[in-house]
């Protein structure tokens, strides 16, 4: 009699799959979902699947896996994640199979999948300094695992992604019977770069501190340091070797993609359009002049601001680029010196990946006339403008997060606010401008109004 446990969070499109699957097993009799505080609907789409379900108080897989273990009625235990659909119909059998015949304590399951970075880069390199015992194994990172109660129930479980590779060193250590198993074909998701570096740390630090428990006299300080060297530099090396792959494009808002200007748009519908132009002839600090424009609408509704910011056209092909781009596998933003609640709505509309954006305060849906800049709109040492405020530190800011060197940037924008990340983007653009300075800067004009020329930059 098996019970089967999926630690899971946020996996509303494959969790009903996934426990329809364990239940279909003739030894499977019992499936325990451990929620990890899901903010969708995969608790309820389990229970309504046949699971029992539990809330784990903690989110953490290591406390999800230990309040599964209490829960478990039987002593044969098998872990699965609750994102893979389809599992190989053979999955559980095998897992299963050296526990029922005694010749096992503890099961690894193995599988063809289309990634492994870490495991190769990271676990299997420190498991042949610490435990050579286990460097036979293929996949020591595998999640899909199986044993018996007493034994789980003397594991110290890690909290993150230590975790697998905790559980096998352990067994390890206990001198548990520990069996590798290949289970089929599994296609599972390619963790993003910013997780594998969280992930390769976590797993190093495992590795790491079991030795040191077990053998303090063996792991040096000296060590330590060596080995957060090595993988402080195989990090870098590999952020630098992957970020030449990643591309992206961002859009300025106002008179870009849209046919106008939202502050303008609002001056007519609201009155102020007098002392907003007063206000941009006599404040040259861009700083001061956003702080007070915001002044202008206080008082407002997002209501309000939502309505003005729909009734302005967008540039008619702007949704079909977007698209096309993406299919290029480029990343999308948009960097404005707009407000965060017009650009996210624009951004919704047209089918962005990010926007970067001034933040008016609200205060019971009304605007306090307060405006936030963050901190990527401002310079830094890493700065490459120069400039202490400018939608340039915000574009370095979007390249760090998503990995992608500004060569490989391609930006659009019309007017002077744009000039400077049009003039260090890869290939900047100036769109149906008034500037001459802009149009001299940009490697390309487009005077249409359409994006599609951009197609072929991409």
């Amino acid at each position: 009699m098996l019970t089967v446990i999926i630690p899971v969070l946020n996996e509303e499109k494959t969790i009903a799959q996934v426990v329809g699957f364990c239940r279909q097993h003739p030894l499977v009799k019992e499936v325990i979902v451990v929620d990890d505080r899901s903010e969708d609907n995969t608790p309820q789409i389990a229970m309504e699947a046949g699971a029992k379900v539990i809330t784990s108080q903690v989110r953490g897989k290591g406390i999800s896996m230990e309040d599964g273990i209490d829960a478990a009625s039987y002593e044969l235990i098998i872990f699965l994640d609750g994102d893979i659909d389809p599992y190989p119909e053979e999955t559980i059998t095998r897992l299963a199979e050296p526990l029922i015949m005694d010749q096992a304590d503890f099961v690894k399951g193995s599988f063809a999948r289309n990634a492994g970075r870490v495991t190769e880069l990271v676990a299997k390199p420190l498991l042949n300094i610490f435990y050579p015992g286990l460097s036979n194994f293929s996949q020591p990172l595998s999640g899909m695992i199986a044993g018996k109660k007493s034994f789980f129930k003397k594991i110290d479980f890690f909290n993150d992604y230590g975790v697998d590779i905790g559980i096998l060193i352990d067994m390890y250590l206990m001198k548990a019977r520990i069996r590798e198993v290949n289970i089929g074909y599994i296609e599972n998701k390619s963790k993003p770069w910013q997780a594998l570096g969280k992930m390769s740390a976590e797993v190093s630090r495992a590795i790491i501190s079991k030795a040191q428990r077990q053998h303090p006299e063996e792991v040096s300080e000296e060590d330590i340091h060596s080995l957060e060297t090595i993988n402080r530099e195989m990090n870098k090396t590999l952020r630098e070797k992957l970020c030449g792959f990643h591309k992206m494009v961002v859009f300025d808002m106002d008179d870009t993609i849209l046919k106008g200007r939202t502050i303008d748009e609002c001056a007519r519908a609201f009155g102020f359009t007098a002392k907003l132009e007063d206000l941009r002839a006599q404040e040259k600090d861009p700083i001061i002049l956003t702080k007070r424009i915001g002044l202008l609408l206080k008082g407002r509704t997002i209501d309000d601001l939502l309505d003005v910011a729909g009734r302005i056209e967008m540039v008619s092909d702007i949704k079909e680029v977007v698209k096309a781009l993406k299919d290029k596998g480029y990343i999308v933003g948009i960097i404005s010196n707009s407000y965060t609640l017009i650009t996210n709505y624009v951004r919704q509309q047209i089918g962005a990946d990010f926007t970067y954006a001034n933040q008016l305060e609200f205060f019971e849906g009304k605007v306090t006339g307060e405006v936030n800049l963050p901190s990527y709109f401002f310079g830094s040492p890493e700065s490459i403008c120069g400039h202490a405020y400018c939608k340039t530190n915000a574009l370095q800011h979007a390249c760090d997060k998503y990995n992608v060197q500004l060569k490989n940037c391609i930006v659009v924008g019309d007017s002077r606010d744009d000039r400077c990340m049009i003039g260090h983007a890869g290939k900047g653009v100036a769109f149906c401008t008034k500037d001459a300075l802009l149009e001299t800067i940009a490697v390309k004009n487009i005077r249409e109004d359409s994006f599609q020329p951009l197609l072929a930059l991409a």
